[in-house]
């Protein structure tokens, strides 16, 4: 399979099952084009140059499709898929389990009105984890972590702040759970930042290996969508404090990670706001919603959300020359390493190496499918125990999704979020649409953005 599209000034062609990249010219560009892609061994040359020549000149085209033929024979362009096989044998392997998401907290100080945990309280029960629960789950994930030494946890919520003493608990008891069993913790938090003070931040950078801080850009933007309870905003307050957050960390280690929606399309204003404030680490994702919240993004804010994306890439591009950069999340991109091809293949590992633990001790496949009983997976006492669930998930991967398996952006994406997927489908192995959209986006942006900083050396 092989995906052209130009963006920026630049002529693009991604061999999918290679994962070559090639940046052409405008005749080479229509060469490929022109290939079919279901036989592209048997391309009628004569054909191509007779079709081309009047467009551009008869030797120009005939060189252009040698240099195709050369791409052909080193097999970077037209590649088979060679990787179906590969994931035959998923879910016979044994379940490694190697993070958990610990929702230290199911309450919150702020009301968002995007929040899928409503308010903090996942369906209407609030309850804060107890040191005695992380502990077990602490236990489960380093009895089920195999031979695999560097374990992630991660500290959310609603906000994990709101239970700091019970946080600071868990990670000493990690640290000397380390000693004992030869791991490695890689804590994370996720704040609000209302309750952030200058303890929690020294606390942090001594041992969190990564921070995200939450806000939505511009003050407007954010005041409205992350406001207190009784509406007051929250952007004078949290502002600074993830400024000298940020600075503490050494601009690394962390990232503010802010959410657009049906009310802010111009999303990049938002994101160049918070790099103007002096942020170098940033997400800003697309709200993921019912259609019928007002919030919602929908079918129609495509085209606008496109040309953002686009807005972003040029942008960050033109500050890379002039050295003033920073990173965006979702536009950032590794072409020569990133993860194996297994991880391409079946995504994030929720449900089966990833985990969601509510503060009573229960397990789900992740955040997202927390208060679903139908995703109910075990608990800290006794395990795992629906591993049909667990299985399922196993076999949740790129091959197993009908729409994944014709797509150019499945070995990056992975075949997405399985909740959005069953949100929005009925079925973890289908699709979000609008998410899928917006993602073959993003992936055509990053691999830009790459092209433009090679000319840039």
């Amino acid at each position: 399979m092989v995906h052209q599209y130009k963006n920026n000034g630049y002529d693009i062609v991604l061999d999918v099952n290679s994962g070559a990249i090639h940046v052409v010219d405008d005749v080479t560009y229509d060469v490929i084009e022109m290939i079919d892609q279901s036989q592209p061994e048997s391309y009628a040359r004569d054909e191509i140059v007779s079709a081309l020549s009047g467009k551009y000149g008869k030797e120009e085209v005939e060189e252009a499709v040698d240099e195709v033929q050369t791409l052909i024979d080193e097999e970077s362009l037209f590649t088979k898929d060679t990787y179906e096989n590969y994931i035959m044998d998923f879910k016979k392997r044994p379940t490694v389990v190697k993070a958990l998401c610990l929702h230290i907290a199911h309450d919150c100080n702020l009301a968002c009105q995007y929040c899928f945990a409503e308010e903090g309280e996942y369906h209407g029960r609030r309850a804060l984890m107890s040191f005695e629960v992380g502990k077990k789950a602490l236990d489960f994930l380093i009895a089920n972590s195999g031979n695999r030494r560097n374990l992630e946890v991660d500290f959310f919520g609603g906000e994990p702040l709101m239970n700091w003493q019970v946080v600071k608990d868990l990670v000493a008891y990690g640290r000397e759970q380390e000693k004992l069993h030869d791991k490695n913790f890689r804590f994370t938090l996720t704040t609000n930042g209302v309750l952030l003070n200058d303890e929690i931040m020294e606390f942090c950078n001594k041992e969190m290996a990564n921070v995200v801080l939450s806000i939505d850009g511009r003050k407007e933007i954010h005041d409205k969508m992350r406001p207190f309870r009784k509406g007051a905003g929250s952007y004078d307050l949290i502002v600074p404090k993830f400024q000298k957050f940020a600075e503490s960390r050494h601009q690394d280690k962390y990232y503010v990670r802010g959410t657009f929606t049906h009310y802010n399309p111009d999303f990049a204003a938002d994101v160049l706001h918070l790099a103007d404030l002096g942020f170098k680490q940033i997400s800003v994702e697309p709200v993921v919603a019912e259609p019928s919240e007002p919030y919602a993004i929908t079918e129609e804010d495509l085209p606008q959300l496109f040309e953002e994306y686009d807005k972003l890439a040029a942008e960050m591009v033109r500050r890379h020359k002039e050295g003033d950069d920073f990173n965006f999340f979702h536009f950032m991109i590794d072409l020569e390493g990133g993860p194996c091809v297994a991880k391409r293949l079946s995504g994030c590992g929720s449900g089966t190496e990833y985990l969601a633990v509510t503060p009573w001790g229960d397990f789900y496949p992740c955040h997202q499918f927390v208060g679903n009983e139908k995703f109910l997976l075990g608990n800290v006492d006794e395990g795992i125990k629906n591993t049909e669930i667990r299985d399922e998930f196993k076999c949740c991967n790129v091959y197993a999704k009908e729409k994944c398996r014709k797509c150019f952006a499945r070995f990056y994406c992975s075949g997405g979020c399985a909740a959005n997927a069953y949100n929005f489908s009925g079925d973890i192995c289908g699709a979000y649409d609008i998410g899928c959209e917006l993602q073959k986006k993003r992936i055509e942006c990053a691999i830009m953005i790459k092209a433009a900083e090679a000319d840039c050396e």
